[in-house]
């Protein structure tokens, strides 16, 4: 006996006129696990792909009312994606070679050999499971984020966890501010993990209507709703075998939460107006920006969907916390940006690198990002400088003027100086207050009071003279 096809959820559509050579096909299918449908003649097979698109269809050539050959060229027109195996009669190779002109993946002779019929099955199959994997790769392409970018404790830490985390099959779950870099991290856990070689599909949890999302993640049949034209297939079932990652998953509506919960416990689901189950081997990776522990206390997140979720918490710094990193994120940024605008730029100045680490960027990795790509567009010297970056005084405490004779010539002594002078400044102009002044540098206070400490600057009002 021919062991099953590895495809899980495979269906095929048997088209002959002929009810004896139907059974014969089905048992073969049935034997290495496919699912069959079947059709009588070309009309009521047209009828059923549009009603559901099969993964693979057997056609016999020779029936009534529409032949196999009028099916064949009218699916092609119709773009069907699914591999054609043709059925011949009396070993006809000239209509086989006719019907491979028209589209047909291969063909089988009558009566064919179920060793070499599984062959055959098989590698349609597997060629069909191969054009969507390839078709989700070219979709998330351009999405591929760049490797984390680093060298900050809390960084570190956080891809030392990403990492070990990735060698299992557990869901992770990531947190921090918009614009910490949540979906570089899960571009980096699918490429660690055994999972590389399959699909990672991104959804957006907010960027879509409750109806519609659950369109997406879970596909629908055809008829389901109204503008439901044909069935559709969602995002756990095209990633099987690889990835999904939830984006914004604390927006999630609480209808679908439920259904995610028996996704993450029994890896099945139905689609949108179906009832037959469908499973699928995923890899869930989940992000929000949101305190999911707040929301879960209010009744605002399920409790056990948060417990599913939470089994590898990885927390993202934000980039005011890790400032020692801007340097290698801006230079990595320059060189991304001038290679998109076909410049030649040599970098970035130190004057300019020192401007960057006074901010304190409540956008982080992406607002930066949207700094260095103006200041880019904007160059005409063959580093980025410091006016490039149009950065908005208005946004921090005015520091004094650095005194000439004092300006300090090494970068990271220049740095250390405007740091200092920032911090004096707010100080200076809070009174002295601590919870003031940070909330004028868009700051924690603990990591204000921080700051002062490394800085060796006194916790007052007179720190500014």
């Amino acid at each position: 006996m021919e062991a099953p096809v590895d495809v899980p959820n495979a269906t095929a559509l048997v088209v002959d006129d002929d009810p004896a050579s139907r059974r014969l096909l089905q048992v073969h299918l049935r034997a290495l696990g496919v699912e069959t449908r079947m059709a009588a003649d070309g009309q009521q097979a047209h009828a059923a792909v549009q009603q559901d698109p099969p993964a693979l269809m057997l056609l016999d050539l020779q029936m009534p009312r529409m032949g196999g050959m009028e099916l064949l060229r009218t699916l092609r027109k119709e773009a069907a994606d699914f591999p054609i195996i043709v059925i011949t009669g009396h070993g006809s190779i000239e209509t086989a070679v006719e019907a491979m002109k028209e589209g047909a993946y291969d063909f089988l002779p009558k009566p064919f050999d179920p060793q070499h019929f599984a062959i055959v099955v098989r590698k349609a199959l597997e060629r069909a499971q191969l054009v969507e994997a390839n078709r989700l790769f070219r979709e998330t392409l351009e999405t591929r984020a760049p490797t984390i970018l680093g060298e900050s404790l809390a960084i570190r830490q956080a891809a030392d966890l990403a990492r070990r985390a990735a060698a299992s099959t557990a869901t992770v779950l990531l947190l921090g501010e918009s614009g910490t870099g949540k979906e570089v991290f899960a571009h980096a856990i699918h490429h660690w993990s055994d999972r590389r070689d399959r699909p990672l599909v991104i959804v957006n949890c907010v960027a879509l209507s409750e109806n519609l999302l659950e369109s997406e993640l879970f596909g629908h049949e055809k008829g389901a709703f109204t503008g439901a034209h044909q069935m559709k297939k969602g995002k756990f079932e095209l990633a099987h075998g690889g990835t999904v990652f939830l984006d914004e998953i604390g927006d999630m509506p609480a209808s679908l939460q439920a259904k995610l919960l028996r996704v993450l416990q029994d890896h099945a689901f139905e689609r949108v107006g179906g009832t037959k189950p469908i499973r699928a081997d995923i890899r869930v990776i989940a992000a929000t920006n949101r305190d999911l522990d707040t929301a879960v206390k209010e009744g605002k997140f399920r409790e056990d969907l948060f417990y599913r979720l939470n089994v590898v918490r990885i927390i993202l710094p934000p980039l005011r916390e890790r400032m020692e990193d801007i340097p290698v994120l801006a230079r990595h940024l320059v060189a991304k940006y001038a290679a998109d605008t076909k410049k030649s730029l040599k970098g970035i100045s130190p004057e300019a690198l020192a401007a960057l680490q006074t901010q304190t960027w409540p956008g982080n990795i992406r607002e930066l990002a949207n700094v260095i790509e103006r200041a880019v567009v904007l160059c005409t010297d063959d580093h980025v400088e410091a006016r490039d970056l149009l950065l908005k005084a208005s946004q921090m405490p005015a520091a004094p003027p650095e005194p000439e004779q004092e300006k300090p010539g090494d970068f990271h002594a220049r740095v250390k100086w405007y740091k200092e002078a920032i911090l004096r400044a707010a100080l200076r102009e809070s009174g002295g207050n601590q919870t003031k002044a940070a909330e004028l540098l868009g700051l924690q206070r603990t990591y204000l009071v921080k700051l002062l400490r490394l800085l060796n600057i006194r916790h007052s009002a007179d720190a500014g003279n």
